[in-house]
C-alpha cells in the first residue's frame, strides 16, 4: 500500500483508494499496481457467481494514478487547498475482464497541459493483457468548487 507523502497527496482513502503501490514514476509518466481484492463489496452485486470489476472502477484506477502523477510533479499545487477533478473521459475501450484476485498494472502518461488543465492517456493491464485504454482530462479545483468528479 502506498503511504506517507504519496497517499496524502491525493484526496482518496480506503475503501475508495485504487492504488496500492507506485512502481515507476517519471516527470510525465507513472506506473502503479493494484491488487483487486476479492472481498471488495462491489463484487457481491456485479455479476454474482462470475464477478467482474466494474469498468467505471477500472477508469478510476487510471484517474487516481493520474492524480498521483500530478501530485508528484508538484507545480505549486497545495493538496490542502486544491484537488484534481476529472473533466473528461474519452474513448474508453475495455479489452479484457478484470476479476477478483487479479493484479492491475496501470500506466498513465501526461500528454499535454494548459494552465491547470491536464490531458492523459491511461492503460490498465492484467499480466501483460490490456484491460482498458482511455484518454482523460482533469483540472485543479479549489476545495468547494464544482468542476467535475474526483480524479
Amino acid at each position: 500500500m502506498i503511504t506517507g507523502p504519496a497517499i496524502s497527496s491525493i484526496p482518496h482513502r480506503p475503501p475508495f483508494l485504487f492504488v496500492d503501490e507506485v512502481i515507476e514514476s517519471q516527470e510525465r509518466r507513472i506506473v502503479t499496481r493494484t491488487f483487486v481484492d476479492p472481498g471488495a463489496d462491489f463484487f457481491r452485486g456485479h455479476y454474482p457467481g462470475a464477478p467482474v470489476m466494474p469498468g467505471v472502477l477500472l477508469c478510476e484506477c487510471c484517474l487516481q494514478a493520474g492524480a498521483l502523477l500530478l501530485a508528484q510533479r508538484g507545480g505549486g499545487r497545495d493538496p490542502a487547498t486544491s484537488i484534481p477533478v476529472v473533466t473528461r473521459i474519452q474513448d474508453a475501450r475495455f479489452k479484457h475482464l478484470v476479476r477478483p484476485g487479479d493484479v492491475l498494472r496501470v500506466e498513465v502518461t501526461l500528454d499535454d497541459e494548459l494552465d491547470t488543465a491536464y490531458f492523459f492517456t491511461g492503460r490498465a493491464y492484467v499480466a501483460d493483457r490490456l484491460a482498458l485504454r482511455l484518454t482523460f482530462a482533469c483540472t485543479l479545483a479549489h476545495h468547494g468548487e464544482d468542476r467535475g468528479n474526483d480524479a
